[in-house]
């Protein structure tokens, strides 16, 4: 099974790559994790902000793997505690299938996508920079798996 994180947005800042880079290399024995950037639509004064949602939208939904569980980041979506998360790690893991999880645009996901998702995930009820919002789900899905491993990682 293999992760992929596909996020609106490019370049994201050394400390977020860094980081990201980090829980990537770590989870690469348990669950490869892949990062996917999509460019985000064309905003600004004057811009449809809607239309830009929407080339998004169909920007992720091309680069979706074939028959991926979609686990979309939305702040309407299911939170989850580490153990709780964790237990979510291992039903995706037991559908056989791999996972794509999707990181909006500053708008969220185009309707498309969120009726493509299979199901939705809030990290609270905060509003994060999406470029955190990478980082923070790295670490979090580590963490989920470092759980299922029995690893010393997680002391909660």
């Amino acid at each position: 099974m293999k992760a992929r994180l596909i996020a609106v947005g490019e370049r994201a800042p050394a400390w977020v790559a860094e980081g990201f880079a980090e829980y990537q290399k770590r989870l690469s024995h348990w669950l490869p994790l892949e990062l996917i950037e999509v460019e985000p639509g064309l905003r600004g004064k004057g811009r449809d902000t809607v239309r830009a949602t929407s080339d998004e939208g169909a920007r992720v939904l091309a680069v979706l793997p074939k028959n991926a569980c979609v686990v979309a980041l939305d702040g309407r979506g299911k939170s989850y505690d580490s153990e709780q998360l964790s237990r979510r790690l291992e039903h995706w893991r037991q559908q056989g299938r791999d996972l794509a999880f999707l990181i909006g645009g500053p708008e969220g996901h185009a309707p498309e996508v969120i009726q493509r998702a299979d199901e939705t995930w809030s990290l609270g009820p905060l509003t994060l920079p999406h470029m955190l919002v990478r980082l923070v789900l790295a670490e979090q899905v580590y963490r989920a798996a470092a759980l299922l491993a029995n690893h010393p990682y997680h002391r909660g």
